[in-house]
């Protein structure tokens, strides 16, 4: 059968280089339209409870996580030219493009009393009057900005009296926070900013959402980029000292270049878009595909320099090799298509667009060489040397003499290699922060600090109160909004939240307002004062004055148009998805006692449980697609070998080297989340591709020869180890190029999915070998 293939392939070879030429004009062109994804909710299955009302209240209140903000930490602020200054800068941020609305100091403002028409004027706090140059100044600055630090509304939202930190907010439109305009937005914010900054020398902090997935993204995909630019360079070098020809290494680099192409056209043939995951796609394609051809012209190099027909070696090359290939890469393929199966929708475009492109690779190989090779002149003798490369000639004799000699030892050695690994699995923990990808010293993480220390944080957390009927809030008020304060000042107290922001702080100034602005009547209005304040719960907006009715901006943004639910909004540190669960679970306590079941239902929502639930179903999609590789590369293995011994040979070493890895997690203190829960899964299908080469080059000679046990394992770890011991260099140099990332996660599934390359190598020629032997001999 594959003779025959062979011989098709080379009979047709213009007919099939011409339809793969076509082919990857038409992947190409669908490469050229593909979009990067800033939709950071993706990892949710749609039909997931969390998921759906997350979506319900965003519908009903508003985009949650659209908040960017700038703090600063200077006395200078507040001297008139520099908070002059200051209020220039929130002017023209708010002129950008993308940008909805900024609020800092320069534009607080004050409620006040105004009895003859019986409602509450907003006043700025802070009146511009004309100045020379087309500029502006503050009339009785000194006065106003007394009068702002006496407010106790402000405190700890815009200003920190205890640190002397000052926050401004910049609310980005959210359908711009989808598109690529998004990085637009944020660099003009930034550039704007740094220009005060600079003028004043004045030190600016940037965080929020926006801004820190943005950013991210941004890095991540610029990363790539080199790293994909740094993996083909890479592998051309290794492959030009291999072989010794130019037009050998431009063949394989021809070979993953085209499954670049083709990976990130399914991409946009398929509707998705560049993802976290899905930008790993095309690196992944070039270490994999690289060993494809080294195998293919391993073997045709061997049998040319045998027969010296080139013909001849063609045929052979195809026909040994072929199955092999498929199968190898049928069984790396599992390992990325079985995220398909999971719920995360991230994970199945993942799974979808790397499973297929995977096994592409073999479609490609088997066109592309042989036609390729059939053009080209033989082979000279300068590029088989490396058939005999003497330190590995001497490195498999001794892999040779552990695997026949001391296989007591090996075993022996491998035991203790696991209960230690085993001890390390042990100390494995599960957690992940937003930023925890980011060395200490980034600016991202510095300035999220800085926030988390002055201001207690930047991520958003939503608490809504459904009251379980249509103005519920109008028809129990005082009970309602002392719950809502009791719960806020609970909050308010702990260290990883700032004071919440709700219907109860905008009563309470308006209460202070009623009563002549004495910052002693800030509170909880009482009975009395709700019959005054219960006209502004119906207030609609004054279109003709949009600062006229600031009240109703509030209601309107903290319930809900039935008047039936109410938001708590706060801002929380960056506390883990370890410590999220255990602190929600706090907080549903309070509220189980704050608010009566009959009468209420509490529900937490935001960004920071979106998170939280994302990074979950992550890492227990992660999980369970690593089982299902297993069960289905043991299937895989079952029908190629038709042997439950080889079965168990075959597995083992590849199950030893992910154990390895995952203890070495351990002892390293490296936790388990989505970026390295990764490792396994790809170190798992490139691994396997090892023992299947392995053993289909042990069974192809046992049935060709007469020879003893022994000679059989020695001929098949001299005849395919220098091809494995070079696709493993390949393979490791690889993944090291993503130790010199700037992210922590990518760095981890770099030297973590090297050192579990190194452990499968030598456990694929050691202990493999040593099975082999024993159980073949105890038959």
């Amino acid at each position: 059968m594959w003779d025959s293939l062979a011989r098709l392939v080379l009979r047709y070879k213009m007919l099939w280089l011409f339809l793969l030429a076509a082919l990857t004009g038409f992947m190409g062109w669908h490469a050229s339209k593909v979009q990067l994804s800033y939709d950071f909710t993706g990892a949710i299955p749609t039909d997931n409870p969390r998921f759906q009302y997350y979506q319900q209240f965003r519908k009903q209140f508003g985009e949650d996580g659209n908040m960017m903000v700038i703090g600063v930490q200077s006395p200078a602020l507040f001297e008139e030219k520099t908070f002059t200054d200051f209020a220039k800068l929130a002017k023209e941020l708010k002129e950008v493009k993308g940008v909805e609305n900024v609020l800092a100091i320069p534009s607080a403002i004050d409620l006040v009393k105004d009895s003859a028409a019986e409602k509450l004027q907003a006043v700025p706090l802070f009146t511009a009057a004309p100045s020379g140059n087309n500029g502006f100044h503050f009339e009785h600055y000194d006065s106003s900005l007394h009068r702002f630090f006496a407010l106790p509304f402000y405190k700890g939202l815009l200003y920190n009296p205890n640190t002397n930190a000052t926050l401004m907010a910049v609310r980005i439109n959210k359908d711009i926070l989808v598109t690529k305009t998004r990085s637009v937005v944020i660099g003009n914010i930034v550039r704007i900013a740094d220009e005060f900054g600079k003028r004043n020398n004045i030190t600016l902090h940037y965080s929020g959402l926006p801004l820190i997935r943005t950013q991210l993204a941004d890095r991540m995909k610029k990363e790539m980029r080199w790293f994909l630019i740094g993996s083909v360079l890479l592998s051309a070098v290794i492959l030009m000292l291999f072989f010794r020809s130019f037009s050998t290494m431009l063949l394989s680099l021809g070979v993953v270049l085209i499954g670049v192409v083709w990976s990130i056209g399914t991409l946009h043939l398929f509707t998705y878009k560049i993802t976290l995951l899905t930008v790993l796609v095309p690196p992944l394609i070039v270490v994999i595909g690289i060993p494809n051809c080294i195998y293919f012209l391993n073997k045709y190099h061997i049998t040319y320099k045998e027969t010296g027909n080139k013909q001849e070696a063609l045929i052979k090359m195809v026909s040994k090799m072929g199955i092999v290939t498929l199968f190898c890469n049928i069984a790396a393929a599992i390992g990325f298509a079985v995220f398909a199966l999971t719920k995360s929708p991230i994970l199945k475009e993942f799974g979808a667009v790397a499973g297929i492109n995977i096994f592409c690779l073999f479609l490609i190989s088997l066109v592309l060489i042989p036609a390729v090779l059939s053009y080209l002149p033989p082979p000279k003798e300068r590029h088989t040397k490396y058939l005999e490369n003497k330190w590995l000639q001497a490195l498999l004799d001794k892999l040779e003499v552990w695997a026949l000699n001391h296989r007591k030892i090996v075993y022996a050695s491998t035991v203790v290699l696991l209960l230690v690994s085993v001890a390390g699995i042990a100390r494995l923990r599960s957690e992940g922060f937003i930023v925890d990808d980011l060395p200490k010293t980034d600016r991202i993480y510095a300035d999220l600090k800085f926030f988390e220390h002055n201001f207690k944080g930047v991520m958003p957390l939503e608490i809504v109160i459904d009251t379980k009927q249509k103005n519920g809030l109008r028809r129990r008020p005082l009970e309602t909004f002392a719950a809502i304060d009791s719960l806020s000042a609970w909050f308010a107290a702990r260290p990883e939240t700032a004071r919440p922001l709700s219907i109860v702080e905008g009563l309470k100034f308006a209460r202070q307002a009623y009563y002549d602005g004495d910052s002693a009547n800030y509170g909880l209005p009482n009975s009395f004062d709700i019959s005054f304040l219960s006209s502004y719960l119906s207030t609609k907006p004054d279109s003709s004055n949009a600062k006229a009715n600031v009240m109703s901006g509030l209601l309107l943004s903290f319930m809900d148009s039935t008047r039936q639910k109410a938001r708590i909004s706060v801002n929380m540190a960056d506390i883990g998805s370890k410590q999220l669960p255990l602190f929600l679970d706090s907080v549903q306590q309070q509220a189980n006692h704050y608010f009566d079941s009959s009468k209420y239902n509490v529900q937490f929502t935001g960004a920071s449980v979106t998170f939280l639930e994302g990074t979950s179903f992550i890492i227990k999609g992660l999980r369970d697609s690593i089982l299902w590789a297993f069960g289905l590369i043991a299937l895989c293995m079952l029908y190629l070998f038709r042997s439950v011994r080889i079965l168990f040979c075959s597995l083992l070493p590849n199950i030893i080297p992910l154990v390895m890895t995952a203890g070495v997690m351990g002892w390293a203190g490296v936790a388990l989340k989505p970026s390295t829960v990764l490792v396994f899964s790809i170190a798992l299908g490139i691994a396997i591709d090892i023992t299947i080469r392995f053993l289909v080059n042990f069974k192809q000679i046992q049935q060709d020869s007469q020879k003893t046990l022994s000679e059989l394992v020695i001929e098949t770890i001299h005849s395919t180890g220098i091809s494995i011991i070079y696709t493993s260099m390949v393979l490791i140099a690889g993944f090291i190029i993503f130790c010199f990332s700037g992210f922590g996660s990518t760095q981890a599934l770099g030297w973590l999915t090297s050192l579990t390359l190194v452990v499968a190598t030598f456990t694929n020629l050691i202990l493999l070998p040593s099975l082999l032997i024993s159980i073949n001999r105890k038959k």
